[in-house]
């Protein structure tokens, strides 16, 4: 009776055995298949990373702060305030160039008057020049009328010495009224000249009130573009100097990639503009879909701070890397769940080329 029940026992273990046997081996065939097409279609890596553009952003003035209106890992639209800089000092000096703009334009205007009241005297020696021109004439027809009476003896010596000194003073007259009108026009060129100089010291003065209000503006420190800021380390009350990074802000409306990090003989079926597949550690039950945008121009070793030179002997040939890029695409909302620096999968369909 034992044996018989044995013999049962063994036959059940025996079936039992046999049939995981098969299941066994119907599952590493099924897995071997889809391994071995996988590896006949697909080129694939597990070397790749979520990428985003990471910017620092920086101060152009010098101040205390004096608000901080951000925290760690804030959304941020395009123009929205980050930073406040005390700007009084920047307030004073704006002040004072624009008073110095004022002055400039005020004295302008004082040239400019003086332009018109010379120019108004050289009318006046215009008119004088014309009245001592015809007393000139009058006086040089009465000269010649008494010169021929002297020599008729119908005058007198000393009546025609009387009439040419009246002729000689009418000539110097005309000389001066003439001397009076150059003065003048040359008085009224010399301010327009001055005026033109004062004009061009106008623009400088400007210049300089514009650079001061952009120096003025730069105590607002806004977000470039949409994004999400990084760790804060500033505080009110703190001294910033010119050139100084605030913190990063990741760009979101650049988009996002991957760079995957393929071998170099997995790449020579890629081309630009495949379609691929992203499966990223953080969301194993989310699928991403992406387009290789670029191919590196050299392996990752050569952009390296100091680039491996085989010529140094010892060499040992090792498969090098190409940094693939993709777009992720598909859908924005999806995407949104993507951070810089993830790690990620990437399958890429092989090509053949003839």
């Amino acid at each position: 009776m034992s044996t018989k029940i044995q013999n049962k026992t063994d036959i059940i273990i025996t079936r039992v055995t046999s049939t995981i046997s098969v299941l066994v081996t119907v599952v590493l065939l099924i897995w071997g298949g889809k391994t071995l097409v996988n590896y006949l279609e697909y080129e694939d890596t597990n070397d790749a990373q979520i990428d985003e553009y990471i910017n620092p952003i920086t101060v152009r003035a010098n101040g205390y702060i004096k608000t901080v209106n951000f925290i760690e890992n804030q959304e941020v639209k395009k123009g929205d305030t980050l930073v406040v800089i005390d700007n009084s000092d920047y307030t004073v000096q704006q002040d004072e160039a624009n008073a110095s703009v004022l002055n400039a334009e005020a004295q302008i205007a004082v040239l400019n008057s003086n332009v018109h009241t010379a120019e108004t005297a050289a009318s006046g020696s215009r008119a004088r020049i014309a009245a001592a021109k015809a007393k000139l004439w009058k006086q040089e027809a009465e000269y010649a009328r008494y010169k021929k009476l002297f020599d008729l003896e119908s005058a007198t010596r000393q009546q025609l010495e009387t009439v040419q000194s009246l002729l000689e003073v009418a000539q110097a007259d005309y000389n001066a009224a003439k001397e009076d009108y150059s003065a003048a026009m040359s008085r009224a060129q010399d301010i327009a000249v001055q005026s033109q100089v004062l004009r061009s010291e106008v623009t400088r003065r400007r210049a300089v009130l514009k650079r001061n209000d952009l120096n003025t503006s730069y105590t607002v420190v806004t977000a470039p573009y949409d994004g999400k800021m990084g760790r804060r380390t500033i505080q009110p009350g703190q001294v910033l100097q010119t050139g100084q990074t605030i913190a990063y802000i990741v760009d979101r409306s650049a988009g996002k990639w991957v760079v995957a990090n393929f071998k170099e003989t997995q790449i020579g079926k890629m081309s630009v503009g495949e379609d691929v597949e992203v499966e990223v550690d953080a969301f194993p039950d989310e699928h991403f879909k992406g387009k290789i945008e670029s191919l590196s121009a050299a392996t990752g070793s050569r952009f390296s701070l100091l680039p491996p030179d085989n010529a140094t002997g010892n060499f040992v040939k090792i498969a090098q890397r190409i940094p693939v890029r993709i777009r992720i695409t598909g859908d924005p909302d999806q995407v949104k769940l993507l951070n810089a620096g993830m790690s990620a999968s990437v399958q890429v369909r092989k090509r053949s080329h003839s």
